[in-house]
């Protein structure tokens, strides 16, 4: 006989909404603060935009957020126990439990962003892997001595990915520049830090013939692998 004093079904709303620089899934770090420069900002919704509810984060230097993968919603009915990670390339299945790909059971994410400021009500953040528009369901503090675990292991992802090396035609350095001063955001160095985790799928071979593009802010970045772990920025321009 079912406990009716465990629910088994649970209603969850959004506390708030990412505006985040990244408008695109492709190419966004497949984990929090790989891109120091990625920034975006938290607009809560009411209530909690009240500045009761976030009295006392002045104190605070990072965050636990929790948040929903609203491109990643599972079909009615879906069930996958196993996921292909891209850590590992996209070809091998690992128990979903034991991954932190987006298809989850529940649409849940979990990032360690850094807390930059709060400007008029609104929590400026860095170091984010979160799409713009992204629902978030809950705010914590990030308290060091709990959680720091300083003998954790994971040996699937025990070292962080090799870095490719990321250079600019001048053309687009230079554009990368203006947009920068336009924008008042480190275009330059988020483009270096979001394309040194090569963001093409794992299992696909370096074509210099053919071009990447992806969206961040109002810009569109283009690339090429002119040969194996060196990424050439081609243009950078208004979307």
């Amino acid at each position: 006989m079912a406990n009716d004093s465990h629910p088994t079904d649970f209603t969850i709303k959004p506390i708030g909404i990412v505006h985040s620089c990244f408008k695109e899934k492709f190419a966004i770090p497949r984990q929090p603060a790989l891109a120091p420069a990625a920034r975006g900002e938290i607009e809560l919704l009411p209530p909690y935009d009240d500045p009761v509810a976030i009295e006392g984060l002045e104190d605070v230097s990072h965050l636990w957020l929790s948040f929903i993968f609203h491109q990643a919603l599972p079909k009615e009915n879906e069930v996958r126990l196993r996921v292909r990670p891209p850590r590992l390339g996209g070809n091998k299945k690992m128990g979903v439990f034991a991954t932190r790909a987006t298809h989850r059971p529940n649409p849940l994410g979990l990032s360690v962003v850094k807390l930059e400021g709060i400007k008029k009500g609104r929590l400026q953040i860095s170091g984010i892997d979160l799409l713009d528009g992204t629902p978030i369901v809950d705010i914590k503090p990030y308290v060091p001595y709990a959680d720091i675990v300083s003998t954790a292991v994971n040996h699937m992802a025990s070292d962080s990915p090799e870095l490719s090396r990321v250079e600019f035609m001048p053309e687009a350095l230079n554009s990368a520049q203006t947009h920068a001063i336009r924008l008042k955001q480190p275009v330059k160095e988020l483009i270096e830090q979001m394309l040194a985790q090569d963001p093409k799928p794992a299992y696909q071979k370096p074509d210099p013939e053919r071009s990447y593009g992806v969206n961040i802010w109002d810009l569109e970045v283009t690339w090429r692998y002119l040969k194996p772990g060196y990424l050439t920025v081609m243009t950078v321009s208004i979307s």
